[in-house]
Formats: C-alpha cells, sequence, structure tokens
C-alpha cells in the first residue's frame, strides 16, 4: 500500500503531467484496463479513449491550468477537486469546476471518476467535443 505522501505526490506528477501536455506520464499513471468515467455523459472509457480527449484537449486549451482547491489522499487513492482554467481557440477566458474520485492499484490508477458542471464544459461542444 502506498502512504499518504507517496499518494500525494503520485496525484500531483498525474495533474502536472496533463497540465503540461506529458502525455506519456499521463498514459504511464493508468493501468492497461483502467476505465475512466465522466458524469455528463455516463459512460466508461479506456485508456485509449481517455488519452485520444487528452490529444484534442491539449490542442485547443493549450493554456489550461488546474488550480487546485482541495486534493486528499484516500487509502485506495485520492479525491481532487480544481477549477480548470484556460482560453478557448476564439479567445474567450473559460473555467469548469470538477472533482475527481481516483482509484489507485499496484501504484497505478485503476478507476477515475470525474464529475465536472456540464453547463461549463458545454462551452467546449463548439470547439468539437
Amino acid at each position: 500500500l502506498m502512504t499518504e505522501q507517496e499518494i500525494l505526490d503520485f496525484a500531483a506528477k498525474f495533474v502536472g503531467a496533463i497540465q503540461s501536455g506529458d502525455v506519456a506520464t499521463v498514459r504511464a499513471c493508468y493501468a492497461p484496463d483502467a476505465k475512466l468515467w465522466h458524469n455528463t455523459d455516463n459512460i466508461e472509457q479506456t485508456v485509449d479513449q481517455n488519452m485520444a480527449v487528452l490529444d484534442w484537449f491539449i490542442a485547443k486549451l493549450p493554456d489550461r491550468n488546474y488550480r487546485v482547491v482541495r486534493r486528499e489522499a484516500l487509502k485506495d487513492g485520492f479525491l481532487q477537486q480544481h477549477v480548470l482554467e484556460a482560453t478557448l481557440p476564439d479567445g474567450t477566458p473559460w473555467k469548469m469546476s470538477a472533482c475527481v474520485v481516483v482509484r489507485i492499484e499496484n501504484g497505478l490508477i485503476t478507476r477515475l471518476d470525474e464529475y465536472i458542471d456540464s453547463a461549463e464544459s458545454g462551452a467546449l461542444r463548439v470547439f468539437g467535443r
């Protein structure tokens, strides 16, 4: 089992890699059969599907910033509340509140449940997501 500090360090590495666009590190944090779920569509994505979304995200929102409001280690992962801030392709400032509950087994993410504000995420649909 990971210690609380190891979990928090892992969370910082994972979120930092998403923010910086380091897709290799993001992928390496996932177990091969990890499932990623979002409240807005209720679909469990595979790692490959999620990485495709991340590639799109990095291309469309190059200046993204995760403002972490709260991060807590759990006995089997972590919980993070954050505000994603970015500039949309048309130059409009944008933000989205979110919360993720992440399960870690053997040092890798096996499940990520993300709860996002659908009204705020809807602004991205114009740009193809």
